[in-house]
């Protein structure tokens, strides 16, 4: 009988190989499937894609490309883009890790109640919040700016930020803290020197996580922006497609370009994404 037993525990792991990979086979080609798309669609012209929807371009066709390149706005729309995320990310980063790390080095009265509020914030929904940070925003003088673009997202992004880093700070053996302080290691050298160091799985999870939200929002720089010189490119993808709602090749085109820079900023850092991920789940 166990003889029996093992090897139909055999057989079915054989079974499940198979499973497994036409699964993974079906999520990859549900994901990648619209990317080709847009992507191709672009290289097309407006009667292929009519004639054909779904089919590969023949002729190749680059002016569709080459106008949305050649457009000043669009890039100056990428720099808004750009300028935003990147602070957004260096907000989320810093803020995050010195939250982080004071809720798991040090302790005192009421820590565990500040890092549930954080994580409380990962069930609460920009929707929610839309009207109350605009009102704040316009006190504050930041509409039509995108400092207070990144500001909003900033703080949107520190709870998932906290509850991925704070697992890889607690886990940091207490040991390696009194050595430090022996060789005359402040707590805020301890931070700087060892453990951001030890912590940069995590920090580049939250990174990219913080770098492709703000590059995709969308509901924030809608609630704050007015004037087209001022928005980014999600903004500038629909403003693109209700002025030339007609032009569906150029329209994938300029999609196809707007997320490019991210696509490619999140290729570049997957494997880091899971190992961040992981280690947050396992703390």
């Amino acid at each position: 009988m166990p003889a029996a037993t093992d090897r139909r525990a055999v057989t079915a792991d054989r079974l499940a190989v198979p499973g497994r990979y036409l699964a993974a086979l079906l999520v990859t080609g549900v994901t990648l499937a619209p990317i080709a798309f847009v992507v191709l669609g672009g290289f097309r012209t407006n009667a292929q894609l009519n004639a054909d929807p779904t089919g590969l371009p023949h002729p190749w066709v680059i002016d569709n490309y080459r106008k949305v390149l050649g457009s000043s706005m669009f890039w100056r729309l990428m720099g808004n883009s750009a300028l935003i995320a990147v602070t957004v990310t260096v907000l989320t980063c810093g803020l995050g890790a010195a939250a982080a790390y004071a809720l798991a080095r040090y302790r005192f009265r009421g820590r565990e109640g500040i890092h549930t509020l954080f994580t409380a914030g990962l069930l609460f929904p920009l929707g929610v919040a839309s009207l109350p940070v605009y009102l704040l925003l316009r006190q504050l003088h930041l509409l039509e700016s995108w400092l207070g673009v990144a500001l909003a997202e900033a703080a949107f992004g520190l709870p998932v930020t906290i509850v991925i880093l704070r697992p890889f700070m607690a886990a940091i053996p207490g040991e390696l803290e009194d050595a430090a302080a022996v060789d005359g290691c402040s707590r805020l050298g301890f931070l700087w020197r060892i453990t951001l160091p030890l912590a940069r799985p995590a920090l580049v999870t939250v990174a990219v996580l913080a770098f492709l939200g703000s590059w995709n929002g969308y509901q924030l720089p809608m609630l704050v922006f007015n004037e087209q010189s001022h928005f980014t490119l999600p903004l500038g993808v629909a403003s693109f497609q209700s002025q030339y709602s007609q032009d569906t090749a150029g329209i994938l085109a300029y999609t196809a370009l707007s997320m490019l820079p991210a696509l490619g900023f999140f290729v570049f850092a997957e494997r880091r994404i899971v190992g961040g991920m992981a280690g947050a789940v396992k703390g």
